[in-house]
């Protein structure tokens, strides 16, 4: 994905569970039970990405307060650097002895939110390079399932382990495991994004999924570091990308966007590109309007201004490099959730003065973003695409009340 994103120094966490146990259920300091309470799927899918104990971690708490959101990715769980089948947080850091990532998962869900746990990244050696075969790497991945009492996980495959055939089946076969052994539990595979949609590892990879009969939630691409230019380029892969899911699986363009992510990189990339909070929306549009299921961007770490403002023409891993103010890019993961974020000095609403109605909602007519309605007496803005959902049906719906008319 990015050299920012692999080195992580982390300690970390408490007594493992056996491995193969299939209950999402996490434990805490002292060994007790403590459920988490799972969120919406569509959180799972906007949740940006997070280095909880490395490239000076923001707090948390403070970006739930500041935007809304609800969901963190945290990154990333590789296989011990000296060797062997157990998790640990950046090859350093065993899983089984944690408290620093505890500490932050806590902080997390004590506001309501969650987290899920992402695996690979760039560099470092991954547990289905040590694992032997997919049975014992998903029980190393079982181990932070249940440890974390997680409810989603991400399969983030690039090099140098998407290179190695044995690895990819292994890391698959192990999503498959841990997909039937944890009902409902939210699975996302992250690979490199080309031009042409993803390159010939990327390719083989999802061949390796038809082949074990593995569908994850969804394959997102990451449209950076490969000679990208703003958010056409980015759109363009994504579209191209829509067509290799399609000719894979056989599945027609709707369930190809259904099972289609973006996964972004804020401000400066490592190549030297630039995306902004225009391109961002510009995705974004793309991705809701397609209804696709996943957006998210590295990292939460980076989205902060920069002093001075192109930081030098290097790219850094706690900041983005262009011009914005703290959090900017993550309001984009909240929009995408359908929430819309807080404002940053809130002030009374007054009373607005009932205008105009625009067309009724029609339960068989399809709306895009922008699009106007009226029902039960009031005007209505679609956030995304959207048909037969009720305006006000849902606080998290598509709909967005624009006041009575």
């Amino acid at each position: 994905m990015t050299r920012l994103r692999a080195c992580l120094g982390a300690a970390v966490a408490v007594t493992l569970a056996a491995a193969g146990t299939t209950a999402l259920v996490a434990t805490d300091a002292q060994g007790a039970p403590s459920a988490a309470t799972a969120l919406s799927n569509r959180w799972y899918a906007a949740a940006p990405y997070l280095m909880p104990t490395d490239n000076n971690p923001p707090d948390a708490g403070t970006i739930m307060d500041a935007t809304g959101l609800k969901a963190f990715q945290l990154a990333f769980v590789l296989a011990p650097n000296g060797g062997g089948c157990t998790p640990t947080w950046g090859g350093t850091s065993p899983v089984s002895s944690d408290t620093a990532v505890q500490s932050v998962i806590n902080t997390i869900r004590a506001k309501g939110g969650d987290v899920s746990v992402s695996i690979g990244g760039y560099g470092g050696t991954k547990l289905g390079q040590s694992c032997a075969d997919p049975a014992s790497t998903a029980a190393a991945y079982q181990q932070v399932i249940t440890k974390y009492g997680l409810h989603a996980i991400d399969f983030d495959l690039e090099e140098p382990e998407y290179e190695n055939t044995a690895a990819v089946h292994n890391e698959i076969g192990a999503a498959k495991i841990l997909q039937q052994n944890n009902p409902g539990l939210y699975v996302s595979v992250t690979t490199a994004g080309t031009a042409d949609g993803t390159g010939w590892f990327g390719k083989q990879m999802l061949l390796e999924a038809k082949s074990q009969g593995f569908t994850p939630n969804n394959f997102s691409i990451m449209p950076f570091d490969g000679g990208f230019n703003g958010a056409a380029s980015q759109t363009g892969a994504l579209t191209n990308f829509n067509s290799i899911l399609q000719s894979t699986f056989g599945w027609d363009q709707a369930t190809a966007y259904a099972h289609e992510g973006f996964s972004g990189m804020n401000g400066r990339s490592d190549t030297g590109e630039y995306f902004t909070q225009a391109d961002f929306q510009t995705v974004l549009n793309y991705a809701t309007s397609h209804n696709m299921d996943r957006f998210t961007f590295w990292s939460l770490n980076r989205d902060r201004p920069c002093s001075p403002v192109d930081n030098g023409g290097t790219t850094s891993g706690t900041c983005s490099s262009v011009a914005q103010n703290a959090w900017d890019f993550a309001k984009y993961s909240v929009q995408f959730a359908g929430v819309t974020p807080p404002t940053s000095t809130p002030t009374p609403t007054p009373t607005p003065t009932p205008g105009s109605c625009k067309s009724a909602w029609s339960a068989t007519a399809v709306y895009t973003q922008g699009n106007e309605v009226s029902y039960g007496g009031h005007n209505w803005v679609a956030k995304w695409w959207t048909q037969n959902e009720v305006p006000g049906a849902s606080q998290w719906g598509p709909w967005q009340d624009e006041g009575s008319c």
